[in-house]
């Protein structure tokens, strides 16, 4: 993992802002090592990502220049941040995100996570597992996470939430996962974490909304299933698209048919999403995301 700081951008466009990032960037001794930028003409906005390396190579090495004054950087590039009308986020590696994760009775997704988290492809922190069914208690086991169940009547949901809230500030969570976690959070716990909740829905939304969307496929004789993981957002998988995926089915399937194919979908579309969160990649505008290369 390179010792490196990220900066994600959103601002009104115009001529000059690449040049005036790059600048700054290069007057204070920055070794970029990934940049990208995407322009939505028809909203007149810009989007940027510039990821730099903090000990001067940005191979691992404590060699060349002295450390990059992140601190320094960040007070010079506020009032030029304030001057162009930029969002922006400034964070660094040395700091690994820490993530709970949700689910309910199918664990596909949960042990598809679990499992590249171990192997260092998600780099981040997992102090929680929680769920309102305690079939994943033994694998959080197996992999040495805390897990805390948390069951959710229709009398006591309110009081259940409260209890997770809780939970997760407790832990320091930066980023809430629902890995197949079927059940629908209140306006106010969304509130909580925006833009930082992960759900994956097993079809390619916008189709198929709700909680049985390979029998509504089925049904409907579609020839493609899919899967869409997106950001939560009070409206049921309505939330920002993150990633989607899809498979091509026939006549001869059966619903339990396109479950089986679609377990497969659920696992990429959501450890990409997840991914790509965690790396830094993504920006949220209106209902939609850019995700940088």
């Amino acid at each position: 993992m390179n010792d490196s700081a990220v900066l994600l951008i959103d601002c009104p466009d115009r001529k000059g802002l690449v040049a005036r990032v790059s600048s700054l960037l290069y007057e204070r001794g920055a070794n970029i090592l990934h940049a990208d930028q995407h322009q939505d003409h028809d909203l007149v906005l810009f989007f940027m990502r510039v990821e730099w390396a903090l000990n001067g190579t940005g191979n691992g090495e404590e060699t060349g220049p002295e450390r990059f004054d992140l601190e320094g950087f960040k007070a010079a590039f506020a009032p030029m941040a304030a001057e162009l009308g930029m969002r922006w986020k400034l964070s660094y590696s040395g700091r690994l995100p820490r993530v709970a994760l949700f689910c309910s009775q199918y664990l596909h997704c949960m042990a598809d996570l679990l499992h590249r988290w171990r192997t260092g492809e998600l780099l981040c922190e997992i102090p929680l597992i929680l769920s309102n069914h305690k079939d994943v208690e033994r694998l959080a086991a197996f992999y040495g996470i805390p897990f805390e169940y948390s069951a959710v009547t229709a009398e006591g949901r309110t009081e259940a939430e409260a209890r997770q809230l809780q939970m997760l500030e407790s832990a320091g969570v930066d980023l809430v996962v629902l890995a197949r976690y079927m059940q629908i959070l209140s306006p106010d716990f969304v509130a909580r974490y925006p833009a930082s909740i992960i759900n994956v829905h097993h079809s390619f939304l916008p189709a198929f909304t709700g909680a049985k969307p390979y029998h509504a496929a089925h049904a409907r004789g579609v020839k493609l299933i899919g899967a869409t993981s997106h950001y939560v957002t009070d409206l049921l998988d309505d939330g920002p698209i993150i990633e989607q995926d899809v498979a091509r089915i026939s006549h001869r399937d059966q619903v339990e048919d396109l479950v089986a194919r679609g377990r497969d979908l659920e696992r990429i579309v959501l450890s990409r999403a997840v991914r790509w969160h965690l790396d830094r990649r993504i920006l949220c505008y209106g209902n939609k995301t850019v995700v940088f290369d």
